[in-house]
């Protein structure tokens, strides 16, 4: 059983910056592709932002703009996401997902199996 831990969210300026972490246990994630959704109330989780396993090839969703950087340290079994020039829409809860088993870039919901609780990020104007 994989769990899966994010933590760094926060309320910040517009504008500002915020860099999340996810810390994987149960299982070493090295070999599998991670990502980063976001969920507002009401609506659809949504692809931010996902990088594989051992090639650590990152794909981002058109909602990062250019201003989102995801990284991992599989050494430390450990997800990341910078995130810069922070707008109001970025407002969201924040999950961090693992889909054991895939190698390749995963963008939807459904290619990922392990999924942690959430981070609020709360942009303020």
């Amino acid at each position: 059983q994989v769990q899966l831990v994010e933590s760094g969210g926060g309320l910040v300026q517009y504008g500002g910056s915020l860099k999340l972490s996810c810390v994987a246990s149960g299982r070493t994630l090295s070999s599998d592709t991670m990502g980063w959704f976001r969920q507002t109330p009401g609506d659809e989780r949504e692809f931010v932002a996902s990088i594989t396993g051992s090639s650590l090839y990152p794909h981002y969703g058109p909602v990062t703009k250019g201003r989102f950087t995801i990284s991992r340290d599989n050494a430390k079994n450990t997800l990341y996401l910078q995130m810069n020039d922070l707008i109001s829409e970025d407002t969201a809860k924040y999950y961090c997902a693992a889909a054991v088993g895939i190698a390749d870039t995963a963008i939807t919901t459904a290619e990922y199996n392990y999924w942690g609780r959430g981070t609020q990020v709360t942009v303020s104007s």
